[in-house]
């Protein structure tokens, strides 16, 4: 399992905090987000199948969520607190698999265009028209990696999410990285688009949450961070004023302090609240699970 240690914390360190970034990208994506926590959090960030520093998926059988979410997972069970978890795109939707599967472990959780795509499948016709197009997304990516053209599938799969014609404004050293990781696409559409969580499954994280939002948001990444507020108790949605889908990128400085606000917030919260009220809330929060 790699483990990438985004920053290393001061002795006064408040917590962990796990980043998980999003497709074709790395660990190095948090790194304006550990500066703005200052030392304050330690910032891990393990990065997915597909990276270089961690390889390809091992085939051992078909490929979920379940398997990308292992490590954080692993990071939540070695930590003696509760930690803060993040996600950007696939590690948004990585996120909640994990905030599902350690409920109990989570201090908050900072979500950016999370693509829980499982969700629009399951909104009627509000979703339907999003399932596709990220669909098709999905299938051209995936006809392209099939046909060997793995600079093709890169080059749509970043004009989509980016606009057109970024792909050709990329360094060469960064083409080179998607290309390779190109055939890691597939299994990361796949696992988003077939998961199996039904949407009830989200009222029952019952910790502070914030979704944000680029003002340009691809229409599926917008139509379910909106459902996820609705569905999320805890939650508050927030839109980025001129960004898109790479906001933790393109507007990194707004997007970070969003995110630490919303921690310290969460943090500050469980200090003020009495020892009555934290066992009442958590109390709730069984109720919801069960």
């Amino acid at each position: 399992m790699n483990i990438n240690v985004v920053n290393q914390p001061r002795p006064a360190c408040r917590g962990q905090v796990i980043a998980l970034h999003c497709s074709g990208a790395g660990a190095s994506q948090w790194g304006n987000l550990a500066e703005a926590l200052g030392g304050n959090y330690e910032v891990l960030s393990p990065e997915h199948y597909g990276c270089e520093s961690r390889g390809p998926w091992t085939g051992e059988h078909a490929f979920t969520l379940a398997d990308e979410a292992k490590s954080a997972i692993a990071l939540i069970d070695a930590s003696e607190d509760k930690v803060h978890l993040v996600g950007h795109s696939y590690g948004g939707g990585v996120a909640l698999h994990v905030a599902l599967a350690r409920s109990k472990r989570i201090a908050s959780l900072a979500l950016y265009e999370p693509s829980a795509f499982d969700l629009l499948r399951q909104m009627g016709e509000a979703g339907a028209e999003g399932y596709a197009e990220i669909a098709g997304v999905a299938w051209r990516l995936c006809d392209r990696v099939m046909n060997g053209d793995y600079r093709m599938a890169a080059a749509a799969f970043v004009d989509y999410w980016n606009g057109a014609g970024t792909w050709n404004t990329m360094r060469p050293g960064v083409q080179a990285a998607l290309v390779r990781w190109a055939p890691k696409g597939p299994l990361d559409f796949r696992a988003l688009l077939e998961d199996p969580t039904p949407a009830r499954a989200y009222r029952g994280l019952n910790f502070p949450v914030l979704i944000m939002r680029g003002e340009h948001a691809p229409m599926p990444t917008r139509v379910i961070a909106e459902r996820l507020s609705e569905l999320l108790p805890a939650s508050r949605l927030m839109t980025i004023a001129g960004a898109g889908h790479m906001g933790p990128l393109t507007h990194a400085s707004e997007v970070c302090a969003l995110i630490v606000r919303h921690i310290v917030d969460a943090d500050v919260d469980v200090q003020l609240r009495s020892p009555d009220e934290i066992l009442h809330s958590a109390a709730r929060s069984a109720s919801a699970e069960s």
